[in-house]
């Protein structure tokens, strides 16, 4: 039991009637960078290209708030 284009063309008119025209775009887009970015990714650790950067790294300190020594 699939769907046919008529179901399609209905569930595609009712995604436009409830988020809008613009809105539907932006998540178009968004979702097509976050699979290129996946993609790219994949390939990168496929081939063996990944390297630890600097920029990679996040160094900092931890310290006590004032609340947790209430506590």
């Amino acid at each position: 039991m699939g769907f046919g284009v008529t179901e399609l063309i209905i569930i595609l008119l009712i995604v436009l009637v409830l988020f809008g025209a613009k809105r539907l775009k932006n998540v178009g887009s968004d979702l097509g960078a976050a699979v290129k970015g996946f993609r790219s990714s994949m390939k990168d650790e496929e081939s063996g290209n990944i390297e630890k950067k600097e920029s990679d790294v996040i160094e900092g300190e931890v310290t006590k708030s004032k609340e947790s020594d209430k506590v």
